[in-house]
């Protein structure tokens, strides 16, 4: 990913919260040469290792053949997509030419299966208790045991051990502060949601 240094991120917790706060993620892998994506709800998880970069958790359908690149030990690429918008130049007070904000982290690194039932649920256990929270009425599970052992063969887990990390935060830094001032306002005001992220992560610049 081509990051100038103006829009590069390197702040560890902003990173997280990125990730946390847009889940569904790009897996990429190759296949013969041809790039091969899912689209995936994934969790990046730290590590306590200084020299470590985390880990990356998620499952797939065991009909999509792209774990098997996985197991085939291939490096991966996890693209979580932040907010983005359309910038005009009008609410600019200098000249300026349109333009897009965004953030994105790209994560990189080896991948490894977990087919271990126990490891399956206990990793399913903590994605159900990141997202239901938020429902009025959480989710009981109330499959039967036979019927869930059926369910677990049918998707295959897998954690990607992170060696690199690229965070490309596009806001505006390259503008006056009045510039990215108005942009602020102007975003903030719309009813589109991403364009108050967007807003919001100006903001905390």
């Amino acid at each position: 990913m081509y990051v100038p240094d103006d829009f590069a991120e390197y702040d560890q917790d902003k990173i997280m919260a990125l990730t946390r706060q847009y889940p569904f993620a790009m897996l990429v892998t190759t296949d013969q040469g041809e790039p091969y994506v899912t689209h995936l709800p994934l969790t990046y998880e730290p590590t306590n290792d200084e020299n470590g970069k985390g880990k990356v958790i998620g499952h797939m359908a065991r009909s999509n053949p792209q774990w098997q690149h996985l197991a085939e030990g291939q490096r991966a690429l996890v693209v979580f997509e932040g907010p983005h918008a359309y910038i005009s130049p009008t609410w600019y007070q200098s000249p300026g030419v349109p333009t897009w904000n965004y953030a994105v982290v790209h994560l990189r690194g080896q991948a490894n299966l977990i087919e271990d039932a126990d490891r399956l649920n206990a990793m399913l256990d903590d994605l159900i208790t990141t997202h239901e929270p938020t429902l009025p009425q959480p989710w009981q599970e109330n499959v039967p045991a036979d019927k869930q052992d059926m369910l677990l063969k049918m998707i295959v887990g897998f954690e990607i051990e992170v060696t690199d990390i690229s965070a490309k935060f596009k806001l505006n830094q390259n503008r006056s502060a009045a510039d990215r001032a108005n942009v602020i306002t102007t975003l903030a005001a719309s009813d589109n949601s991403l364009d108050n992220g967007i807003a919001e992560l100006m903001k905390s610049l």
